[in-house]
């Protein structure tokens, strides 16, 4: 497994992934202390409540989603972000088609395994 990203990364050349219905990521840069994924929903996909060891920050690039983290929901449009803490639940409904900017650390080894 590839440890960093190249330098430069343009979105072309990117393969897209499909983690599920609705859903479609690129990986948009790392290295073993942090990762940036751009995630891109279709009007109400899902993104499964599920936890993680990683420390995550997401920045609302378009659209508008419902946000839950813990027990915790809020509505957030474009411009807007969380946080969510190692091991938080968090997941996501795409009230309208948007995408989201995700960053890890550490990095997401699992999204690099195929």
């Amino acid at each position: 497994m590839k440890t960093r990203s190249e330098n430069f990364l343009f979105e072309e050349a990117i393969a897209w992934e499909n983690p599920a219905p609705g859903i479609t990521r690129q990986i948009m840069g790392y290295d073993g202390q942090m990762m940036m994924v751009k995630v891109v929903f279709e009007e109400g996909a899902i993104g499964t409540p599920h936890t993680h060891y990683h420390s995550q920050s997401t920045y609302v690039a378009s659209g508008e989603f419902e946000v839950m983290i813990d027990d915790k929901k809020k509505v957030l449009k474009t411009g807007d972000g969380f946080y969510v803490e190692p091991d938080g639940v968090h997941g996501v409904v795409c009230l309208k088609a948007g995408a989201l900017i995700d960053v890890f650390t550490p990095m997401r080894a699992d999204f690099l395994r195929k």
